[in-house]
């Protein structure tokens, strides 16, 4: 470390992910520390965990805001980007504008003051950013495919007992 640099090391799973090997000496990055336990806790969860990348493939300024479109390289990950959901690119926590599944765009838009805040404004048509998705969204997938497979529990017994309970009493309140 040093007054303004500092040396890291990137580990191959972060080279496969990220656009951060071909960045050059002097390339701006964000970062920013993690929130503190016990703190106030005003935005998106964002963990750091960089899911894939994506292409910037429009810039339209409109009056003092910045629109992106951007095209996600992993079309996996679209079901994670929904409007008004969040999405962070390059290490900035943004709000999802429109989302294409099937073009697998999404745009964000970006106010005058994030503009002069973060690097993205730096980049280009073409740019590769990193692009981390809601990960509370990875997590209700995760459960929801895990209880209706009935993997839940060792023996699927008591997801299937809920299920069961839930459906009496849809079926009680239509009798």
């Amino acid at each position: 470390f040093s007054e303004d640099t500092f040396k890291v090391g990137l580990a191959p799973e972060t080279l496969n992910r990220t656009n951060l090997g071909t960045l050059q000496a002097g390339d701006s990055v964000n970062l920013e520390r993690a929130l503190a336990a016990g703190h106030r806790f005003g935005g998106h969860f964002v963990q750091g965990h960089i899911d894939s990348t994506a292409n910037i493939i429009e810039i339209k300024p409109e009056d003092n805001s910045v629109w992106y479109k951007l095209q996600v390289d992993d079309p996996k990950l679209m079901p994670y980007i929904i409007p008004k959901g969040f999405i962070a690119i390059d290490g900035t926590s943004l709000t999802v504008c429109d989302v294409n599944d099937d073009e697998h765009w999404f745009t964000i838009m970006m106010i005058a003051y994030t503009q002069t805040h973060v690097v993205m404004p730096t980049k280009n048509v073409g740019d590769r950013v990193n692009i981390e998705v809601d990960m509370l969204g990875k997590y209700v997938e995760k459960v929801t495919t895990s209880i209706l497979r009935g993997s839940g529990d060792a023996d699927g017994s008591s997801t299937s007992s809920y299920i069961e309970k839930v459906v009496e009493k849809v079926l009680q309140k239509t009798k």
